[in-house]
């Protein structure tokens, strides 16, 4: 059995989407790319879709195949070794699924990061403490504590991008149930999280918003999702659904479009910045 591939990093998505551009451009077809390299065309489509990790023999003669020139080649080359880098987040691959481990991966590469969250404070907000809670609460704690605890310093680990100098842009919409869900045995905990959220409050790049129960029902209460924009110009906004099991990775227009627009209405119709700060500060004075 052959082993398992670690999920794509956003380099090889955004390489493999490269490599496509180049070929259509050339005017060739899948099966004429696949000839020239003597594999199956599903070897190419694989390739342009990250399904599989980029062979730097095959990516300098499909480059050359369409026309590119030698410097290009070159940078090419040196990005696609860079892409097929593992991530560090891989190294808790005995954890860490293949759907989150490109969610990390997302993270990490976007410039801005959009988000609405029913149920709990999104992972990159959490603290220790409360992250341990929620984790013991669901399937991952029914496996063992050394698994929850390995989860625990995944999502630390994953906190340390926001204290980066290149930060990204972190715009969460948080449903009023979040605040009124207790976690964890000790007030102690949820009181930490409250004080956190308004440290993160305070920063530049990070705005944290409540959707309260007075503004009624709205169009985002089904899931929690996020939207992902990133620098690069080959990479379209992309928008992830998570479930029980699994998330879905959304990337065409039409999808992303609908996500945009309940963003949009979420934080028009949600308490402002400085409300949300009074409303924090007010559940975490309750439990003084």
């Amino acid at each position: 059995m052959s082993e398992r591939r670690p999920a794509p990093t956003v380099g090889q998505v955004v390489l493999g989407r490269r490599l496509q551009e180049l070929r259509e451009a050339a005017g060739l077809e899948r099966e004429e790319a696949a000839q020239v390299l003597r594999v199956a065309p599903a070897t190419v489509r694989r390739m342009e879709t990250a399904e599989v990790a980029l062979k730097i023999p095959y990516v300098q003669v499909l480059l050359q195949t369409y026309g590119v020139g030698a410097t290009e080649v070159t940078e090419f080359v040196a990005l696609a070794e860079e892409a097929n880098r593992p991530g560090w987040w891989q190294r808790f691959h005995d954890v860490l699924p293949d759907w989150f481990s490109l969610f990390v991966s997302l993270e990490g590469a976007a410039r801005l990061m959009r988000s609405y969250e029913p149920h709990f404070v999104p992972g990159l907000l959490q603290t220790e403490g409360y992250a341990r809670a929620v984790l013991e609460s669901g399937t991952i704690g029914r496996r063992s504590p050394q698994a929850t605890e390995r989860h625990v310093t995944l999502r630390m680990e994953r906190q340390r991008l926001l204290e980066s100098p290149d930060a990204p842009r972190l715009w969460v919409v948080m449903d009023e149930t979040v605040l009124l869900r207790p976690v964890g045995h000790d007030p102690a905990v949820m009181r930490e999280q409250w004080e956190k959220l308004l440290e993160f409050g305070e920063r530049d790049k990070v705005t944290l918003q409540v959707a309260e129960f007075a503004s009624g029902p709205h169009p985002g209460a089904y899931a929690p999702f996020s939207l992902f924009r990133f620098a690069e110009p080959e990479l379209p906004d992309m928008v992830v659904s998570e479930y029980l099991s699994g998330a879905l990775y959304l990337d065409s227009r039409s999808e992303v479009s609908v996500h945009l627009e309940v963003l949009d209405h979420l934080t028009t119709h949600a308490a402002s910045a400085e409300r949300t700060k009074k409303i924090l500060t007010h559940h975490r004075d309750r439990l003084s």
